[in-house]
């Protein structure tokens, strides 16, 4: 998964921009602090905090031995007829049996227990079968991931009993499903949580399963990201103009990560205000400030 740098007035403004340009919450990502804000004259801050951060990779589940669980069986069937039978009967010393036995049957015992013994050794070791689905390293592409994806999602939207079709596009490791069809707002929610939903299912089908760390995901279902995003970025721009003409700062209603980065983006290059995040999920959302504040 790529690194992304961020820069802020201090550490937790750095990373908030840095998890709005992920679009993922806190704590799924990793933090790396490269510069602190240091002091100057009269308690003034100089420069500014740096950090950079990514997607926390999914860990693997550890492999449970199938050896050990059989041994563990093995071990208790043993046990339990031994305990059934009482305790074993006191065996005499090796001397007294070897003088018992009369030479010939000494030696025959020894050719038998010879030749088990040999048998014993040349037996080769069963071997325990590889279990594919637990690997700790995965070289799955990001085109298997699409693909997969591709698959889950359609027969989501079947299963909702809508008619829609699924296209994939590619680029790089960044992968977008799109659904076109009619009649698909079921599969949006209102204000697009169904959909938050959906592509989180899609990821666990496609990404979790196959022990993908390095692809990022995006659903839109009947275009209704990019009308998301047209809508937010007028509102964006007409709440910047009234901070300008007020000199007050406001803070918006919580969104999720993927609106906040609209909003982030959108003020990015404008110079009368300055936008951060507060808060933490599922409340956190965007303030607006004047620049000069």
């Amino acid at each position: 998964m790529q690194w992304v740098e961020t820069t802020g007035k201090t550490i937790d403004e750095a990373k908030s921009l840095a998890l709005d340009q992920l679009g993922v919450a806190e704590e799924d990502t990793e933090f790396e602090v490269l510069e602190e804000p240091r002091s100057g004259l009269f308690g003034r801050v100089k420069g500014e905090a740096r950090v950079r951060a990514r997607v926390r990779p999914t860990a693997v589940r550890p492999k449970i031995e199938r050896r050990d669980r059989k041994k563990g069986r093995d071990e208790g069937r043993e046990r339990a007829p031994r305990e059934a039978r009482g305790p074993r009967p006191a065996r005499e010393p090796r001397e007294a049996r070897e003088q018992a036995q009369p030479a010939a049957g000494r030696t025959g015992s020894a050719t038998v227990t010879a030749s088990a013994g040999a048998k014993q050794r040349t037996q080769q070791p069963r071997r325990e079968p590889v279990d594919t689905m637990q690997r700790e390293d995965s070289d799955v592409s990001a085109q298997q991931v699409g693909e997969e994806a591709k698959k889950f999602l359609g027969e989501l939207v079947d299963a909702f009993g809508l008619t829609g079709t699924v296209e994939l596009r590619e680029d790089g490791d960044d992968l977008e499903l799109t659904v076109s069809g009619s009649d698909l707002g079921l599969m949006v929610g209102p204000r697009g949580n169904t959909l938050l939903a959906v592509q989180d299912l899609t990821r666990v089908a496609s990404q979790r399963r196959l022990g993908d760390h390095d692809t990022r995901l995006r659903v839109d279902i009947g275009g209704y990201r990019e009308r998301r995003r047209e809508a937010l970025s007028r509102f964006a721009l007409d709440v910047a103009a009234q901070v300008v003409a007020s000199g007050e700062a406001r803070a918006l209603e919580p969104m999720p990560s993927s609106d906040r980065k609209v909003i982030h983006d959108v003020l990015t290059d404008h110079a009368d205000v300055v936008t951060r995040s507060e808060g933490d999920d599922p409340n956190r959302r965007v303030v607006i400030a004047p620049a000069n504040a």
